[in-house]
């Protein structure tokens, strides 16, 4: 199953008119319209890959607006502009990531957020058939105000054919080597924090010599009911703890996964790294389906109580 056929089956209509705001300040001060209503996600778009193929398949999934943070150099499809909103940022990563994301928060509170990068594609249990918001109903339902996704690494299998290692027609992911660590309590060294893990895997896992020790977790609360008072960290988890759990404490909570071609850029297009490595793949890769049947089967999402 490739990304045009996924995206073929789900396609929606989303026509507008064409916004594009000059800055984070000019869109939270004449573009609440856009925020009265979740959930929105919020796309930061780091590169020029695959900016509109990310775009498009969040439109799909139903959310109620799609906003890109992107450098006023990149170009959107005509069809693009008319359906998504462009805030115009030239660094949007790193901190001028997580500031945006939590001024977004603060300035529309008690909505649904989710934040991703260019070449990053949320999927959640049964996305196929159910939306977004269907799903996210069912989660406020379980009184949850956060909802864990892991990022699951894709990458090309042929580097020479593809040297920033991104193809949608066949990407590769790892079936297994995922695993979980107790999340230290710096509070209390005797005692993990509660319903919290990190999580590892991935290219981040087996490449690890190149990926700084505080970047290695793959665990990221995507997805998160906004708040003026909660703010997102640098590691992707929240000033809130109870938005960092996986669970409630009764059970088993809705998890998503966010399919992402980030690490396997960052590691090719790094002096330090892309020599080093010909070949991402090893004998636990397996062709990326682009369905969420595939990510429940191998573990990496979690239906909860949701059927």
């Amino acid at each position: 199953m490739d990304f045009d056929r996924v995206c073929a089956r789900k396609q929606k209509t989303h026509v507008g008119q064409h916004v594009t705001y000059d800055s984070l300040e000019q869109f939270l001060r004449e573009g609440q319209s856009h925020l009265l209503k979740g959930p929105v996600a919020l796309v930061f778009v780091e590169d020029d890959v695959e900016v509109a193929s990310t775009l498009h398949h969040h439109l799909t999934l139903g959310f109620t607006s799609v906003i890109a943070f992107m450098p006023g150099a990149f170009a959107l499809p005509a069809e693009l502009e008319q359906s998504c909103v462009r805030v115009d940022m030239e660094t949007p990563r790193g901190a001028t990531m997580l500031e945006t994301v939590n001024a977004v928060s603060a300035a529309a509170p008690g909505i649904w957020l989710y934040y991703c990068f260019n070449a990053e594609y949320l999927f959640f249990p049964f996305c196929e058939t159910r939306s977004i918001a269907e799903m996210l109903a069912f989660h406020t339902e379980e009184r949850r105000d956060a909802m864990l996704t892991y990022v699951i690494d894709l990458y090309a299998e042929n580097l020479s054919k593809n040297p920033n290692a991104v193809t949608l027609d066949a990407p590769l992911l790892d079936r297994s080597g995922y695993y979980a660590l107790a999340r230290p309590d710096p509070d209390n060294h005797n005692h993990p924090k509660e319903r919290q893990l990190d999580f590892f895997g991935g290219l981040r896992w087996r490449f690890e010599e190149h990926i700084p020790a505080h970047k290695r977790k793959i665990d990221r609360i995507s997805i998160f009911r906004s708040a003026p008072d909660v703010i997102l960290n640098e590691d992707f988890t929240f000033s809130d703890p109870e938005y960092n759990t996986y669970a409630c404490p009764w059970h088993n909570n809705l998890t998503a996964a966010v399919v992402s071609f980030r690490t396997a850029k960052a590691l090719k297009s790094n002096p330090g790294s892309t020599f080093a490595i010909t070949d991402f793949s090893w004998h636990n890769s397996v062709p990326f389906e682009w369905h969420s049947r595939q990510l429940l089967d191998l573990g990496l999402m979690e239906p909860g109580q949701w059927f």
